[in-house]
């Protein structure tokens, strides 16, 4: 092979593998607003924790939780989005929240108190937030449908859960982390 095409061969060959390692990169950035919606909403949980310690209210809620597999359905479908992946993403995001609520209230059960606070309304306070970050959620999803579909995406979604999870290290326990985890454990559709 002559040396110019020598060259050309190096570079188209370099060029693919440079694109290849800064494609995974990428996509993690893409996938980082959808993790920081799911997180916030798993952040919320403990307001919800709160709000139930005040009233003795269970974690389960099925009627609540129905509603917001309903709601999500019917945004998710307005744009474009399948009924049974955005069932499943938000199953998924309801019961990373309810770990963080467990969680939470069998910490505080085992020290006899919750952290002091000020009453939380959750009907009133709490549920229009979640309902703000599920609009969110719905857009995050619809913007990150291809990613989502690709055979990568359980390991991109966990190294953007993970560099989420370091980047917040101080202020995100490790049940938050676990929770988050859960969370974004059904959003591909791959």
């Amino acid at each position: 092979m002559r040396p110019h095409k020598k060259k050309l061969a190096f570079l188209a060959a370099w060029t693919i593998c440079a694109q290849s390692r800064a494609y995974p990169q990428n996509t993690i950035e893409q996938f980082q607003p959808l993790v920081e919606k799911a997180a916030q909403r798993i952040v919320i949980a403990e307001q919800v924790a709160l709000a139930k310690w005040d009233t003795g209210m269970p974690v389960e809620d099925t009627a609540r939780e129905e509603q917001v597999i309903v709601s999500a359905n019917k945004a998710g479908e307005s744009r474009g989005l399948d009924q049974a992946s955005v069932s499943n993403f938000f199953r998924a995001q309801i019961e990373a929240n309810k770990l963080v609520q467990y969680s939470l209230l069998a910490e505080w059960r085992r020290v006899g108190k919750a952290p002091d606070h000020a009453p939380i309304n959750l009907t009133d306070t709490i549920r229009p937030e979640l309902d703000q970050v599920e609009t969110a959620l719905i857009a995050e999803l619809a913007q990150t449908a291809g990613i989502r579909a690709r055979l990568s995406c359980p390991t991109d979604i966990a190294r953007a859960v993970g560099k989420y999870v370091s980047a917040h290290k101080n202020s995100f326990s490790p049940v938050k982390a676990i929770a988050l985890d859960r969370a974004m454990a059904a959003a591909c559709t791959s």
